[in-house]
């Protein structure tokens, strides 16, 4: 699927790709809209067009992104509701299996998030996903989201990276397309980022729904 042997570093997004993004849309979608309903006593509908329409100021920025923010645009304790919920922050069965093997072949794995720091700290505490990286970066770190040419050239600097060399791996095409068009070598797709939710169909970019096919074709390219 890939020339492995001019891969060196795999940057892999968190929520969709190495998390299941089912807590994040049942967080935004639906447990935030439930809160403003109740705190404000709104009808539901009237609570999910608020939340709609403010998602929709922002959505791409680091803003959109940033719990802070969400905390004082919408009145609520964002980081005290995400601990609500801890019950459905869940690796994809397929994750470390494939971290693990990465490392087997001595591939570097960098982590590469627009969750916000507390967010991201929230869901490693409840995983073992740090165990199978070698380092991480959230894009609130550096004042860019990942859809922004700056937080690109940040990565590669911070890391010393060759850009040419690296896989990144996302489920939203956008990202994929901002790393594209930064020099990273090679994209790939999540079809599947939410369990509960339908396969994700991608236009320009390579997509998979299982690293059990990455895994098979890592472990060809070392036996060739």
């Amino acid at each position: 699927m890939f020339p492995w042997n001019k891969i060196d570093t795999v940057l892999l997004d968190m929520d969709g790709t190495l998390l299941d993004l089912h807590f994040d849309n049942h967080f935004w979608l639906s447990l935030v809209p439930q809160a403003l309903c109740q705190q404000r006593q709104i009808p539901p509908a009237e609570a999910q067009q608020l939340v709609e329409s403010a998602y929709a100021k922002v959505f791409g920025t680091l803003e959109w992104y940033c719990l802070e923010y969400w905390q004082q645009e919408l009145g609520l304790d964002i980081l005290a509701l995400h601990h609500t919920l801890v019950d459905r922050i869940q690796l994809r069965q397929d994750s470390m299996p494939f971290l693990g093997t990465l490392a087997k072949y001595g591939k570097r794995r960098i982590l590469v998030t627009n969750a916000h720091p507390h967010s991201l700290a929230l869901k490693l505490k409840h995983t073992e996903l740090a165990s199978g990286l070698d380092e991480m970066l959230s894009s609130h770190t550096t004042g860019y989201p990942k859809e922004h040419p700056k937080f690109w050239r940040h990565l590669f600097n911070e890391f010393s990276l060759d850009p040419s060399r690296c896989l990144f791996i996302d489920d939203s095409e956008p990202i994929l397309l901002a790393a594209q068009k930064a020099g990273v070598g090679y994209q790939l797709g999540i079809k599947n980022p939410d369990s509960q939710k339908p396969h994700k169909q991608f236009a320009d970019f390579p997509a998979i729904d299982d690293y059990h096919h990455l895994l098979v074709s890592l472990e060809q390219a070392q036996r060739d």
